[in-house]
């Protein structure tokens, strides 16, 4: 690699803000709030919206949506076209 051309790759925490966990990992993202992890480290504190812990996908707690009911359903409240 190039020397000076790369940003800083560093550890840092990220945490959820909804259930509250979090996981170490790199990044080159920053913060001025800290944490103590459990390797009695201090590292940047990243709070975010959403992770793999809270997202619907990841969670199962996705909707299914019925395609073939949601048709039905269009059919029975406008009814079928005639020309």
């Amino acid at each position: 690699m190039k020397k000076g051309i790369h940003p800083d790759y560093h550890p840092v925490v990220f945490q959820d803000s909804s259930t509250g966990t979090s996981f170490l990992t790199r990044s080159t993202a920053t913060s001025d709030r800290t944490v103590e992890w459990t390797d009695g480290n201090t590292y940047p504190l990243l709070v975010v919206d959403i992770t793999a812990d809270s997202h619907p996908f990841w969670t199962g707690a996705q909707r299914l949506v019925d395609t073939a009911g949601r048709v039905e359903k269009f059919n029975r409240r406008y009814g079928k076209r005639t020309r």
